[in-house]
């Protein structure tokens, strides 16, 4: 693994798109889906806008097709959330050691993190891993980022101080966000973080082969939803609001979020920490031994 020790910002085109598509799986009913919203784009601009706005923020697959690893020795805890409930996995004798989150991404899991809640747990750390809002073990079929931010502060109240909090790609952005707008945390450790929403939007769109008039409709869905607006998620905000230690780790051959994306971030932030790996790309890079241990050392300093 390299460390980078500053960054300097890319070129303004240098960040290619997110591999979007890599989140849909290519069978018949993706196919079928991309056919019925050209058909209705084309008649009805605003229905289709609604109904890409759902699968939008749909994770794919759903959760209960997917395969879902025992977290033993974690335990889970059930948290009332909004109309739903939020499943919180930890080690109950950890009481007494300082408390780190651990956050997926898009159409992950927790169980995606037990390695790094090892590494965690053996550098003296308490991990609380979450399942995001329709993911893992927690309620709910759609979500966003926005109910995200609404699920980190309802945790944080509940269930921290947290010392430091690690996370993997939307998660990595949603945690970068919610603490630039004020979540309470000593070091940020952000893992193949994802691209701004405006990019994935971008990614989307070209996916379902969607028109300007349909694109603009879900451009003014995320912007409404988010708080200060989409411009909230980009680099240059985040520089501004962001004044705490950032580590970031991202794999030079992730094909799903372009390493550049992390390189702008580093570059942005005042305290800011970049190592990039070798042949891990986007998910393998959480399951690599020497990455959980520098993350789980990067959050202990803080403890």
């Amino acid at each position: 693994m390299s460390q980078i020790p500053q960054p300097h910002p890319p070129h303004p085109s240098a960040p290619t798109r997110p591999a979007v598509d890599r989140f849909y799986a290519q069978g018949r009913l993706l196919q079928g889906l991309r056919a019925g919203l050209d058909l209705l784009q084309r008649h009805a601009p605003a229905q289709a806008a609604r109904l890409a706005l759902r699968l939008f923020d749909t994770p794919l697959p759903p959760r209960l097709l997917q395969r879902r690893p025992s977290m033993a020795p974690w335990q889970g805890l059930t948290l009332p959330f909004e109309t739903r409930r939020l499943q919180l996995w930890h080690r109950p004798d950890g009481a007494e050691r300082p408390r780190v989150l651990l956050l997926h991404g898009w159409s992950g899991q927790a169980a995606q993190l037990r390695g790094l809640a090892q590494a965690c747990w053996d550098a003296g750390l308490s991990p609380h891993v979450l399942d995001w809002p329709a993911h893992g073990r927690s309620s709910g079929w759609r979500t966003d980022i926005a109910q995200w931010q609404r699920a980190l502060q309802v945790l944080t109240v509940e269930q921290g101080p947290w010392v430091g909090i690690a996370a993997h790609s939307i998660g990595a952005l949603a945690a970068a966000h919610g603490v630039a707008r004020g979540l309470p945390t000593q070091r940020l450790a952000l893992l193949a973080c994802s691209a701004p929403p405006r990019h994935l939007l971008e990614g989307f769109v070209a996916s379902f082969g969607l028109g300007l008039a349909v694109r603009e409709r879900l451009r003014q869905a995320l912007e409404a939803r988010a708080r200060p607006g989409l411009a909230g998620f980009e680099p240059a905000w985040l520089g501004r609001h962001l004044a705490l230690p950032v580590l970031l780790v991202h794999d030079r051959q992730d094909r799903a979020v372009p390493a550049a994306y992390s390189e702008a971030l580093a570059a942005a932030l005042p305290r800011a920490t970049l190592r990039l790996t070798e042949g891990l790309g986007h998910r393998r890079l959480l399951d690599d031994a020497a990455v959980q241990r520098q993350v789980a050392a990067w959050l202990a300093e803080a403890a």
